[in-house]
């Protein structure tokens, strides 16, 4: 039996992460026209202002984590993507960088104290509690974008089948485009 691995666990929830958001994209690509900017009910007004939201967050939070000081400069464009395509481009570089970032985890490094640059102070947080939020913020959001498809021509994706081995069948076709393995989701 193995040992709980608290860095397998982050590392693991870094792929799922790129993964969900490399399919919802896809599927958000074959929107028509007006939908990506269309008026919706939920937190934020439309799946672009959802979308545009989940990465300028990405931008600030794996900024921090890479011990980097960008800050609320993250969000001064509060929507800077206009299209799913331009969007999708730089979703799957931030997503790399936090995958990256997972990949080198240590223990220690779960409990460095991580500095995170807020308008006019500066927050302290543990590694592993900003991994903590920062997945369960993904997650929330694309959850919003998820249910606006439902209001839409395109039929919203399967978002969970990602951690268990048993779900390869399902994501074989996400894990060779983003140039993975099974066994580099699996270890």
């Amino acid at each position: 039996m193995r040992s709980l691995d608290p860095c397998r666990v982050f590392r693991k929830l870094s792929y799922n992460n790129a993964l969900a958001n490399h399919r919802l994209l896809a599927a958000c690509a074959s929107l028509r026209p007006g939908e990506f900017e269309a008026k919706r009910v939920s937190f934020f007004p439309s799946i672009k202002s959802t979308l545009n939201h989940i990465i300028t967050v990405d931008w600030f939070y794996v900024d921090a984590l890479e011990g980097g000081t960008l800050g609320p400069k993250a969000w001064e464009v509060e929507e800077p993507f206009d299209t799913v395509a331009s969007l999708a481009v730089e979703q799957r570089k931030v997503d790399q960088r936090l995958v990256a970032f997972c990949e080198a985890l240590s223990p220690e490094g779960l409990a460095a104290v991580i500095d995170l640059q807020r308008e006019g102070r500066l927050q302290k947080e543990r590694a592993d509690d900003v991994l903590n939020h920062l997945f369960q913020h993904q997650t929330h959001h694309r959850g919003q974008v998820h249910a606006m498809l439902a209001g839409t021509c395109v039929e919203p994706p399967q978002l969970d089948e990602f951690i268990v081995d048993d779900d390869a069948k399902f994501r074989s076709v996400e894990v060779a485009a983003l140039g993975w393995s099974e066994e580099t989701l699996m270890r």
